[in-house]
């Protein structure tokens, strides 16, 4: 007869061999995800589209004859210096004489990143009004004055001496039709014009901006999601 089996003795199972469980990394927050997408894209859009636009302004950087100086003698020409380049559409200038009348004569001209405007001769000393106004490279207008003092110059003309006798002018019936009045816009409407054409870019440019923003946050959380389910399916 065989020794029966202690039943102390110690009892063998068969090692586990399957394979570990993959556990599926939790899926952020697609909500979340999307919101701090979107606040960094409309962050960029605000600092950028300024700064592009400013970057492209002009900037006064010196006249000659300088704002506020004396002069001997009227010059022959105003000379106006920017940073950059203007365009000969928009850009003017105009200046007065002591009388207030216009002195300035021609078109303004335009040479690398100066304008240079003329003046006309025999002019008397006092005290000159310079008032510019010019068109940025982006199209953006910039406008501004200056003065200037002349100390001497021509003398004024004489004054034409005046008939002893002046005969009454013969009253008529006749109807005078009045002249065709020409309305023109002022240099601010028009400069108020520019500024709202150049705010209702930049209000385009910002809708594009959000547009693409949009659509970039969209795709994110279509992706996000897909790899949530896939995730899911996976387990």
């Amino acid at each position: 007869m065989s020794p029966e089996p202690r039943s102390d003795a110690p009892v063998r199972t068969a090692p586990d061999r399957r394979r570990p469980r993959a556990v599926a990394a939790p899926a952020p927050s697609v909500g979340r995800a999307a919101a701090v997408l979107l606040a960094v894209l409309l962050a960029m859009a605000a600092v950028l589209l300024p700064a592009g636009r400013a970057d492209a302004h002009n900037t006064l950087q010196g006249t000659d004859p300088a704002d506020g100086s004396t002069v001997d003698a009227p010059p022959a020409q105003i000379t106006l210096t920017f940073d950059q380049p203007a365009q000969a559409l928009g850009t003017e200038v105009v200046v007065l004489g002591p009388d207030g009348a216009t002195v300035s004569t021609g078109d303004a001209q335009l040479v690398d990143s100066s304008v240079t405007q003329a003046l006309a001769g025999d002019l008397p000393a006092g005290a000159y009004t310079v008032q510019w106004r010019v068109t940025s490279a982006d199209g953006h207008p910039l406008s501004g004055e200056l003065a200037f003092t002349a100390s001497s110059g021509a003398a004024p003309a004489a004054a034409e001496p005046t008939a002893e006798a002046t005969p009454e002018p013969e009253m008529t019936t006749q109807t005078i039709e009045p002249a065709p009045v020409t309305e023109t816009v002022a240099p601010a409407e028009e400069l108020a014009e520019d500024e709202d054409a150049g705010l209702a870019a930049g209000m385009v440019v910002a809708i594009v901006v959000a547009v693409l923003a949009a659509g970039a946050v969209g795709v994110f959380v279509v992706r996000e999601r897909r790899r949530s389910k896939d995730a899911r399916s996976e387990d």
